[in-house]
Formats: structure tokens, sequence, C-alpha cells
């Protein structure tokens, strides 16, 4: 038996991983209403920090929504995987100016490769100085600025379009119905006059906050202090606080590490798997866990002796 089996009683997993359909259903109806309501609450307050308060609320939810593409990426919506990719498209990843398909050869990539140079993820990033760490403070303070001001943003995108574009596999008549949804939105939002509400509410939270979102949790899973010997240390799973979960690990995606152990394992069990594999002595002692985004992680990627321009990744070969 294997060492991963040895952890956890395979009739344990088989019954995590079965699909709740619903639970995923109801996720994708919550985001969006949290969403409607954040600007219904912004328009009626007419109040500037109610509205920067709405762009990191719906922002929070735009990460939400890649945390579910990222679960129809393994299949873990519903069952019909054919229907999954195109309600996920159309409710997830194409507003996000993404597809279920083009993330997905990306990332089993990484879950197939996780950390070596053929993990596409990780030689992306590869001497990135946002990526290289430890940081003193200060570095990293300017690095979550050039967020807010859509300049970090924009260089991301950037980077990540034409990544997904070496793996496109999308058909003439896939690309035409994706088209076709921005016409249509563009249309309806022309129809309604509401150009503006689309810049304030979606723009500007996608542009700054949700990016933000994303480097963090992307720093979190992979990067600052960590060990990569080890399929046990080179993933970290966080323990956020309350208020982190609103913005920073939205639908449990903080249990990285049992993800990468067990990535059949949908969303909404991965606090029961992380739960049973701590039972387990040594993957207690051995896991890499940190407490806190703002706090554990920030201890984990900032040093006052670190140097004040990083060229290099911690990693030796």
């Amino acid at each position: 038996m294997s060492e991963r089996n040895r952890r956890i009683d395979p009739r344990d997993l088989k019954r995590l991983s079965i699909l709740e359909p619903r639970k995923s259903l109801a996720a994708i109806v919550v985001d969006w209403a949290i969403i409607a309501a954040a600007i219904a609450a912004s328009e009626v307050a007419d109040n500037v920090f109610v509205y920067l308060l709405s762009v990191a609320v719906i922002a929070g939810r735009m990460h939400a929504f890649g945390c579910l593409v990222h679960e129809a990426a393994h299949y873990r919506i519903i069952k019909n995987r054919t229907l999954s990719d195109w309600m996920s498209d159309l409710l997830l990843a194409w507003p996000m100016l993404a597809t279920v398909d083009g993330y997905r050869q990306n990332h089993l990539a990484h879950h197939q490769h996780a950390n070596t140079d053929d993990d596409p993820d990780w030689t992306a990033k590869l001497g990135m100085a946002q990526f290289t760490f430890p940081q003193k403070v200060a570095r990293g303070v300017v690095q979550l600025l050039g967020y807010l001001v859509a300049i970090n943003s924009i260089r991301d995108m950037m980077h990540m379009a034409k990544r997904m574009s070496k793996n496109d596999r999308s058909t003439r008549g896939y690309k035409a119905m994706r088209l076709a949804f921005y016409i249509a939105a563009a249309g309806l939002f022309s129809v309604l006059g509401i150009w503006r509400e689309f810049a304030l509410y979606w723009l500007v939270p996608f542009f700054t906050v949700f990016c933000l979102f994303l480097y963090v949790r992307s720093v979190a899973e992979h990067f600052g202090s960590m060990d990569y010997s080890d399929e046990l240390t080179s993933s970290r799973t966080v323990y956020p606080h309350a208020w982190e979960k609103l913005f920073f690990a939205p639908h449990n995606i903080n249990y990285h590490l049992e993800h990468h152990l067990y990535p059949g394992v949908p969303f909404y069990n991965l606090p029961e798997l992380h739960a049973i594999l701590m039972r387990d002595k040594t993957y207690a002692g051995k896991a890499h866990i940190t407490r806190g985004y703002t706090t554990g992680l920030t201890a984990e990627c900032f040093s006052p002796s670190a140097p004040l321009l990083p060229s290099h990744h911690p990693v030796s070969y």
C-alpha cells in the first residue's frame, strides 16, 4: 500500500470524492447573489467608502468564481462533463475572460509535474522577483500597490494569456460562441444603459483587487519557506482568519496540500479530508500548514535581512 493510501481509509476517500452537485450550484448562485447585493448596497448608499467595500467584496466573489473554475477543471461540479464545461464557461469562466478547458490544460500539467521543470506554473514563475522569497516588507508592499493601480494586474493577465494560448484547443464553433457571448453582453449593457455600472462594479474590481487576491493565493500555495523535496512540504495549507475566507480563501481553496494529494475530492469535502489526514501523526507533524494569510504567510515570506532586489529563485538544483 502506498504512503498516500495509508493516510486515509479508501472507503473514506471514496465517500469524500462523491459529487454533490447541489452544493456546487448553490455556491454559484450565492456568489452571484453577493455580487448583486454589493452593487445594490453601493448604489443605495452612494458613499465612496461603501463603494470601496463593494469593490473588495465583488473581487472576492470573482476569486470565488476562479476557485469554481478550478473545480470544473477537475470535473468536480456536476457529473455530466460536457454540460459542466458549458455551464462553468457561461457562469464562471467567460465573465472572467477565461475558459475552463484552457485553464484545465495548464492546471492538470501542474498537478502531474508539480514544482518541477515540467510544471507550467512553476516554470512561468521561476526567477520572477515577485515569486522570489524571502523579500523585504517594503518590496512586498510595493508589489501589492502595483495591483491596486492595475499595473501588475495587466502584467499578470498578459503573461497568463500568453501561456494559455499555447494550449488552446478551442474549435471555431466554440470561439464563435464565446465571441457571441461578449457581443450579447455588450448589447445588453447598451440597451440597459449600464456601461458606467459595468466599469465601476466589474472592470475596477477585476483589474485591481481580484488580481491582488490571486497573487497572494498563488504565493501561498507553493512559495515562501517551502521544502520542495517532499510532497507534504511543497504545497501549503493555510488556516485563514475568518475575514480572510471572504477574500483569499473562498470555497476552501486554502486546503491546497490536501487538494494536491487527493484532487478528486470536491471543495466542500476538503475540511473533512484535512481533519482525517491530521489524525495521521506523520502527516500532522510534517505537513506545511500556515496560520493566516496576513500573519503566518507574511512571516514566512518576508525578512529584514532579505536582499533589496531579489533576483533568484529559492531552489537549488
